[in-house]
């Protein structure tokens, strides 16, 4: 299948010293048809309700879809607080346009669940976020990390999270290829996937324990996490929606021209896929 035919979109990550609007011109220039946007990269976050209306409406008149707001952090850690960051980020995500948030569960060495933990905790808070976003007409994107520290490492798990807290008319699973291999799953959830994240590692003294996002570049050649052969098992098992470009090593925010790299970027996937 060539990628040609796939529908990519730029993570804001891939581009983080660009501004929202800046963002989607990129895409305009880069033939890409949708970007997310995210609320960690400093001054070009989007943070309140007078930048989401503009960035809206600017994408609109560009014809530029808005995928995501990336991410509720730890959403799987459910207090008056998370709670107040769902509403905030829903009404951000309704004011931007985008259609989805993006849930990504703590990260800790301090705390650690079992896997029967990771159940509860993550089923608690999609029954609590699940009508916060349904009230917007919003869905939800819920992201497995794959780190050892993760306290929801495993789709299968954040899956049955969604089914057992009767959510799943709100939720679907992200895959990020990165995290994928860092979790060294072995099995594709197409059909229940709403968006995938692309990268690569290239550092091949790196077990896969070892990964960090400090690691993530662009997708590219001797990739250490099989990016391209994710691309291929989720296209031929059905998925067919986004896949977002999104390294997340800090030297990319050095960059002095990220459209080149990223152009590079989808060269390589249109020649190997």
């Amino acid at each position: 299948m060539s990628v040609k035919k796939l529908k990519l979109a730029i993570n804001h990550r891939s581009c983080p010293q660009l501004e929202p609007l800046e963002l989607i011109d990129l895409s305009i220039k880069l033939g890409v048809s949708a970007v997310e946007l995210r609320i960690d990269i400093k001054e070009n976050s989007i943070t309140n309700m007078a930048m989401a209306r503009t960035v809206a409406q600017y994408a609109e008149e560009k014809e530029i879809k808005i995928l995501t707001i990336n991410a509720l952090y730890p959403f799987n850690i459910w207090n008056k607080e998370r709670e107040d960051e769902t509403q905030r980020l829903a009404d951000l995500c309704h004011a931007v346009g985008a259609k989805a948030l993006v849930c990504c569960p703590l990260v800790s060495d301090r705390v650690k669940f079992s896997e029967h933990e990771q159940l509860d905790k993550a089923c608690d808070s999609l029954f609590k976020i699940s009508p916060i976003l349904k009230s917007r007409s919003l869905v939800g994107h819920v992201e497995p990390l794959g780190f050892p520290i993760s306290t929801l490492r495993k789709k299968e798990i954040a899956l049955n999270a969604i089914d057992d807290s009767g959510t799943s008319d709100v939720f679907n699973i992200l895959h990020d290829t990165f995290h994928h291999a860092g979790a060294q799953e072995v099995d594709y959830h197409a059909k229940r996937t709403g968006l995938v994240h692309l990268s690569s590692v290239v550092d091949k003294s790196l077990e896969m324990d070892d990964l960090l996002d400090a690691h993530r570049f662009f997708v590219q050649e001797n990739d250490i996490t099989y990016c391209l052969n994710q691309i291929r098992e989720l296209t031929s098992r059905g998925y067919d929606d986004y896949f977002s470009i999104e390294p997340f090593a800090d030297e990319i925010l050095g960059y002095s021209d990220p459209a080149s790299v990223i152009h590079a970027s989808i060269g390589y996937i249109n020649r190997s896929i």
